[in-house]
């Protein structure tokens, strides 16, 4: 015999009764389940459903790569309860414990997330990285790649959360990035890992947010959707993703947050595709670019994001080819003003447009007010202000320059061209030795960086190390090919080292190259002035003014016509160029 610790009751040894703490009976002295237990109810367990498919946080162990132990990660239940499980069936006294257990876990676990959600501060810094197409197919890397940027693109609309931009994330891609080596290489809080499966028409997306302070998994869901619900989908984790965060939206945050660019499933996939060939950043990926992002505006002629993409191409093209400034500009214009016409606070579209009033137009007001507009529309766009650091370096504003190109290495510290204009702009500030250092650190970053190595070749020029100089010229030519402007780079330093010889047969070889491809005056203009040939330099100077090169805007900051600066020709161009004398 036993007593009962909660009514006192005397029971046989065999038998099981659970009580109140006031010795109200649950169960009879039978076993059997009283009116108030619906063991049907708990025996289809949603209370086991929901500790099944939740994250749980754990105890902060590490497990080598900076995942917490004994967590629970949507990954991980992909290969745990992926499929149906078959359970012996309990003796009834047994179940009834077992179900009692897991109440009292399932409470525990809901009262643990209700107060670690309400006693957590908002995390303000987050990096999306890749999301790894798991289908074995590389033509639906466009996918993976695209819903990776999308998510990036909406999380960036909100001023309270700094999200790392794609050109830092996608260094990762490829690689079995630790969370927490990330979080300090990128100097953020959170990381989101995902990974993309498609068969078919079938979309297939397991995605978590991970906590790298406290490391710890936040949040974790896998979407199973068809490929046309792919642009709700994004919609859905981005609002998902910043309500896990603890971001407080304004009305007017979140329905940025929420708003579909595009109703048409078809136009949204040509835009991914069209921004996954873009950012090849080579003359046939651009290209390609140009042609989705064509189609996308085909199908849907409101789509503003993908009339930014068209701009964004046509701009950045003369830059990857052999194609005159002057073919592309009124393209890249007017596809700029068309997206902001659909749309006024599209920071990316005043970018792009903010960069064509510059490198085009030489309307140096209109575009530092594109680019003021953009900033005060999304502060946390590196691009941007990489671009606002170019032009103020050109208008001769170096210290100016310098905060916004800081600023936009704060935003991507990873991000190799934005690494290099910071050194580019301690060159344009005459700083060589600072100028130096900085390049040093973008080619530790990446030896195949051809920029990097061209604007440390210019750096040596200006120190008198010519042999170093002309070694790095060298590297960037073998990385990127024989473009023009890195071809002339070379030529200008044969010529300033005193070997006329080879100056003059890089000389040859750029106006050779002019009979049968767009080579710029302003390029071969430098040569001249490395030899030292005043009425040569000028005379290409003005060919270079007539057709407009978009080079234009660098005479006052570059180095090449430091000889040339006292002559009343050179105040000329600049006044007609627009540039501050």
């Amino acid at each position: 015999m036993k007593r009962c610790p909660a009514c006192k009751r005397v029971e046989p040894d065999d038998a099981l009764t659970f009580c109140r703490a006031d010795g109200t009976p649950l169960v009879s002295d039978t076993g059997s389940p009283s009116a108030e237990i619906d063991t049907a109810k708990f025996g289809s367990s949603p209370v086991a459903s929901e500790v099944e498919t939740s994250v749980l946080p754990q105890h902060a162990t590490d497990d080598g790569m900076g995942r917490p132990t004994g967590s629970t990660t949507v990954l991980d239940r992909q290969r745990t309860i992926g499929g149906t499980r078959e359970l012996s069936k309990p003796k009834p006294r047994k179940a009834i414990v077992a179900m009692a257990v897991m109440v009292v876990a399932a409470l525990a676990t809901s009262a643990y997330f209700y107060l670690s959600r309400n006693n957590r501060t908002a995390i303000e810094s987050v990096a999306v990285l890749p999301f790894v197409n798991t289908s074995g197919d590389p033509n639906m890397e466009y996918l993976s790649d695209g819903l990776t940027e999308s998510l990036i693109y909406n999380l960036s609309q909100l001023p309270s959360l700094r999200v790392i931009p794609r050109s830092s994330v996608f260094r990762y891609k490829g690689k079995e990035a630790d969370p927490q080596i990330v979080s300090r290489e990128l100097g953020v809080r959170a990381v989101l890992e995902g990974r993309v499966v498609q068969r078919g028409e079938d979309l297939s997306i397991s995605v978590e947010l991970i906590d790298t302070l406290e490391n710890k998994v936040l949040w974790g869901q896998q979407y199973n959707r068809k490929l046309t619900d792919a642009l709700a989908m994004q919609q859905e984790m981005s609002k998902e993703i910043s309500e896990r965060l603890r971001v407080s939206l304004s009305s007017e945050e979140e329905s940025r947050l929420t708003k579909r660019q595009t109703e048409s499933a078809e136009a949204y996939q040509a835009y991914l595709k069209g921004r996954y060939y873009w950012n090849k950043r080579t003359e046939a990926g651009i290209k390609k670019g140009t042609e989705y992002f064509q189609q996308a505006v085909v199908l849907d002629p409101t789509y503003a994001l993908a009339y930014t993409g068209l701009a964004d191409s046509y701009q950045v093209l003369p830059d990857y080819s052999a194609t005159p400034a002057r073919e592309v500009a009124q393209k890249a214009k007017a596809a700029a003003a068309r997206a902001i016409e659909l749309d006024s606070n599209l920071a990316e579209a005043h970018t792009s447009l903010a960069l064509i009033k510059e490198r085009y137009d030489w309307d140096f007001a209109g575009s530092e007010r594109e680019f003021k507009r953009a900033i005060e529309l999304n502060p946390n766009y590196a691009t941007t202000h990489q671009w606002y650091a170019d032009l103020l370096d050109s208008l001769g504003r170096s210290e100016e320059a310098r905060t916004e190109i800081v600023r936009a290495q704060q935003l991507e510290p990873l991000n190799l061209i934005i690494s290099t204009t910071v050194g580019a702009n301690l060159l344009s500030a005459r700083q060589y030795d600072q100028a130096i250092e900085q390049f040093k650190k973008t080619i530790e970053m990446d030896p195949n960086f051809p920029t990097a190595h061209a604007q440390m070749a210019r750096a040596y020029e200006r120190k008198g190390r010519y042999e170093d100089a002309i070694t790095e010229t060298n590297k960037a030519i073998a990385l990127a090919g024989r473009f023009t402007g890195i071809v002339a780079d070379l030529g200008y330093i044969y010529a300033r080292s005193g070997n006329k010889a080879e100056a003059n047969k890089i000389l040859g070889e750029l106006i050779e190259r002019a009979k049968t491809e767009y080579v710029s005056a302003y390029d071969i203009a430098s040569v001249y002035a490395g030899l030292g040939e005043k009425e040569k330099v000028f005379a290409w100077l003005e060919k270079a003014f007539q057709e407009k090169s978009f080079a234009m805007v660098g005479l006052k900051s570059d180095q090449y016509w430091d000889s040339l600066r006292s002559d009343p020709r050179f105040a000329d161009l600049l006044r007609r160029v627009g540039l501050p004398q």
